[in-house]
């Protein structure tokens, strides 16, 4: 079954290159379009789609606030949203991603990483644009001092901490396989256990803890 798609963007010209990019693809199909955020909210609740392309600055229902609505911290089934804006501001990037975005894209990236960050986020894992990845990484690392974040409530093990600071890195499963030379399934498996104690849901967030407890830098 192709990657279900959603996009939401106020500007028609926008989600009509969008539209063209992800249906050029094969394994890729676009299921809807909202104009505005509170359009999304509704459509993407509706749709139930696999990725949601949100853009930030709409009118009424911004895509920061839609997004904390269907990703946020207090929704119990999350859906997968990428952030796709023309502003790159590190506030928009940590709010974003503090709303439960597992990506963040600028709109200039192209249409190959616009795919990229769509499967990414089908699959589970995330990608930020390059351009903004380093003051991304700076602005946790810079914001929190050591033992201020949440504990495990288990202590992770030494694998599990290779593997934090991979996906903190932005590496993806297959090269955290070749990096630390173990299979997918145990690639997995580590996620899972790492996901459980720290209480994160996502890719995403293991990342922000990671950079917040300063377990990379």
């Amino acid at each position: 079954m192709p990657v279900r798609v959603l996009i939401a963007d106020d500007q028609a010209l926008v989600r009509t290159g969008f539209r063209l990019i992800v249906d050029g693809e094969p394994d890729l199909e676009v299921v809807g379009e909202a104009a505005d955020g509170r359009q999304a909210v509704e459509l993407a609740r509706q749709l139930r789609p696999d990725v949601t392309l949100m853009d930030i600055a709409m009118p009424g229902v911004d895509g920061l606030q839609a997004t904390r609505l269907l990703a946020g911290p207090d929704v119990a089934d999350p859906l997968r949203v990428v952030m796709v804006t023309t502003f790159g501001l590190d506030e928009n990037v940590h709010a974003a991603l503090r709303s439960g975005a597992v990506g963040f894209l600028l709109k200039d990236a192209g249409p190959a990483l616009l795919i990229e960050a769509i499967h990414a986020a089908a699959h589970g894992e995330s990608l930020v644009s390059p351009s903004i990845t380093t003051r991304l990484l700076a602005h946790f690392t810079g914001t929190a001092s050591p033992g201020a974040q949440r504990k495990p409530e288990t202590p992770l093990t030494q694998r599990e901490l290779d593997v934090v600071k991979a996906v903190a890195r932005g590496q993806t499963n297959a090269e955290i396989c070749e990096t630390l030379v173990v299979s997918l399934s145990t690639v997995k498996t580590h996620l899972a256990a790492v996901q459980r104690k720290l209480r994160a849901r996502n890719r995403t967030e293991i990342a922000i803890w990671a950079w917040e407890s300063r377990v990379v830098s």
